[in-house]
């Protein structure tokens, strides 16, 4: 079943799960997509401030693998810090496929929160990075 909220949706695709990110800049479109992520993970948001935040930085070869490296050291960074994120503020520089920054959110012993399907890992199946009609699309499947 797929899921769509503002800015970032989820899709069915065989036993994994697709997330896609939109946003008017690339930095929105990524944070988006990550939202989108951790929405699997987590069933909603807490409604209290974030209660953690982690340097999160990763380079790759192309834009969608940047995407998916993004992805994975979010999810890297979640399970040192036992945490879902929420709340990103990066920079992308395009040209050298790089992405700087941080990620927010809450550590899970600090929130009572419905938790959904642990994701393992972003992978490359229908990884798309692009600008259509008039937005950034970021995407790509994960595995749960």
């Amino acid at each position: 079943m797929s899921r769509e909220r503002r800015g970032f949706e989820t899709f069915e695709h065989g036993a994994d799960i697709g997330v896609r990110g939109r946003g008017s800049t690339l930095e929105e479109a990524f944070a988006s997509g990550a939202r989108a992520m951790f929405s699997i993970v987590l069933e909603s948001p807490p409604s209290c401030p974030p209660s953690c935040s982690v340097p999160v930085s990763c380079t790759s070869f192309d834009m969608e693998a940047l995407f998916v490296a993004w992805l994975n050291e979010l999810l890297a960074q979640a399970d040192m810090e036992r945490a879902v994120f929420w709340e990103f503020a990066i920079e992308i520089d395009p040209v050298e496929f790089a992405v700087q920054g941080s990620a927010s959110g809450w550590r899970l012993d600090d929130i009572e929160a419905e938790l959904g399907v642990e994701v393992k890992g972003a992978t490359f199946t229908l990884a798309k990075v692009e600008h259509m009609d008039g937005e950034w699309v970021a995407q790509c499947v994960v595995d749960v």
